[in-house]
């Protein structure tokens, strides 16, 4: 029973380090000696309640020891683009507005306090997605922020 606590407790703690982006690439930006180098990083990501709209996100990401170790501060650093896949169809939640700044992907950039976010709105009156990637920390966000915009067309095959 205690091993069984044990593993539901390292679950739930380390539940939010669990990406839910799959790498395309990445490029590097510094050499370090020690430890990988600094990095671009390109990742991909469907989004969980839109079918056929993939994001793609582009980030800093820390290298060196600290970094090697997953105790490197990335950067606030990024770029998002979002793009139609296949048909668009908006569930009620969505298309009625009750959605708005929903987090569609997060991810950890600094061992606690620090993590990336993209969140979707819908602008009813162009039919159109817009996903905004920003940084937040516990005690001060950054201003950095990027934005795609996903208009809604018909699609054919």
């Amino acid at each position: 029973m205690t091993m069984r606590k044990l593993l539901i407790v390292t679950a739930v703690i380390f539940a939010p380090f669990i990406a839910r982006a799959e790498v395309v690439g990445s490029v590097d930006t510094t050499f370090k000696v020690f430890g990988p180098d600094h990095k671009i990083v390109v990742e991909a990501f469907d989004d969980p309640d839109v079918q056929n709209v993939t994001c793609y996100l582009s980030r800093a990401k820390t290298g060196g020891i600290k970094g090697g170790l997953g105790l490197a501060e990335d950067t606030s650093d990024a770029a998002i683009s979002c793009q139609q896949v296949g048909p668009i169809t908006l569930s009620e939640k969505i298309a009625q507005g009750k959605a708005e700044g929903e987090v569609v992907f997060r991810k950890r950039t600094s061992l606690v306090f620090k993590k990336l976010q993209v969140v979707r709105f819908y602008d009813r009156k162009r039919n159109a997605l817009i996903y905004l990637s920003y940084s937040d920390k516990v005690v001060e966000g950054s201003p950095k922020n990027a934005l795609s915009a996903v208009p809604i067309m018909p699609w054919s095959r």
